[in-house]
């Protein structure tokens, strides 16, 4: 099979989809992979270690579609749209549920499209983890920074010092960005509370999590907590649904001036109802005294940390495809189907449909 690798065109975007090690694996077994120039430099791997590893270089973004496996990093963006085709694999994240225009797009072009954040492993969502935990960890390094008096926050130390009370952070989510949240924040001191609605979990976590308090996740609850708190993070995840808005803006205004909102689940559509898209080069707004960080690509900051950790878990579902075709990968590997989002110009998610009001239909190979 030909995998193209394109180099991805988001604001900030520096990971690339796949490392050469995994190229020279994909070779050996007979396959070919077209990387596009540059495609790997932001993550620091130049286009010689592609070379080396036996890849061949292309000059553009076109030459990189043409393949019939496209692996990506993040949604295809309007630029991209026209390079989408049938008789095409796209595999990458797409979060369709919180964009209605390119579920449409890839309907249209009647590209198979399948979701690394959609693709199931039992209960877990295996390709979706290893960004969640980074992005977990990074939302509590971006939230303290950004609580510096001199960077617009209420002047907090999350850790606080001897004789002065640590700040308080709330994690609306016990799942897996929400404990690594929460493990980041215990471990620099801060006060933490984790918001959670699953019994189990919290059981879990409170095991786990020995410094950490646990509360069950309403909104009396969170009202109860806002008045005190200094950074909020948003992990709560409906997988390929919106996030629910469990954060209003009636709410917000409860919180002190310049505490933080994080928002994580900003992919999805955001669990707070003022949160809005933002990017690395513009990360923070101000709604109603709070900081909103709502940048839709989090892990993209650390892109040679999360390349390699995507390209570990993402790895394995590739050489099954392109050995297997996406046929056979799904009889070797079922949740994979779960993945599939359009296939011949069909909505095959269910989860999609429901959120655009859109009919769908189960994937289905001839």
């Amino acid at each position: 099979m030909v995998i193209g690798v394109p180099r991805e065109i988001k604001s900030q975007e520096a990971r690339v989809a796949l490392l050469p090690s995994a190229a020279y694996q994909l070779i050996q077994r007979g396959h070919q992979v077209l990387v596009e120039k540059d495609a790997g430099v932001g993550s620091g791997y130049p286009d010689k270690e592609y070379l080396q590893a036996g890849a061949k270089i292309v000059p553009n973004h076109a030459d990189a579609f043409a393949a019939e496996l496209v692996v990506k990093v993040k949604e295809p963006l309007p630029d991209e749209y026209s390079l989408l085709r049938k008789n095409q694999i796209l595999f990458t994240y797409l979060h369709l549920a919180a964009d209605i225009t390119l579920t449409q797009t890839l309907m249209k072009s009647g590209v198979t499209s399948v979701a690394y954040e959609m693709v199931t492993q039992g209960r877990r969502l295996p390709l979706l983890e290893p960004m969640s935990e980074i992005a977990g960890r990074m939302s509590v390094i971006v939230g303290a920074y950004f609580l510096a008096k001199h960077r617009g926050g209420s002047g907090v130390l999350l850790g606080g010092v001897p004789g002065v009370l640590p700040g308080r952070v709330v994690v609306i989510g016990g799942g897996t960005s929400g404990i690594n949240a929460a493990r980041m924040a215990t471990g620099l001191g801060a006060d933490v509370t984790i918001l959670e609605v699953d019994l189990e979990r919290m059981r879990f976590l409170d095991i786990t999590m020995h410094t950490a308090h646990t509360l069950f996740s309403n909104q009396a609850h969170l009202d109860e907590l806002l008045p005190n708190v200094d950074l909020l993070i948003g992990a709560v995840l409906v997988p390929g649904a919106k996030a629910p808005k469990l954060v209003t803006r009636a709410m917000l205004r409860r919180m002190r001036p310049g505490s933080v909102l994080v928002d994580i689940a900003i992919d999805q559509g955001g669990c707070a109802e003022t949160s809005r898209p933002t990017t690395h080069d513009n990360p923070v707004y101000v709604e109603e005294g709070v900081l909103h960080y709502c940048v839709a690509n989090m892990p993209g900051a650390y892109a040679r940390t999360a390349t390699q950790a995507l390209t570990n878990v993402t790895y394995p579902y590739i050489e099954l495809i392109a050995d297997q075709g996406l046929a056979g990968a799904c009889t070797r590997q079922p949740g994979l189907l779960t993945g599939i989002s359009t296939q011949n110009g069909q909505l095959t998610c269910s989860v999609v449909g429901s959120a655009h009001k859109l009919p769908h239909q189960a994937p289905a190979f001839g």
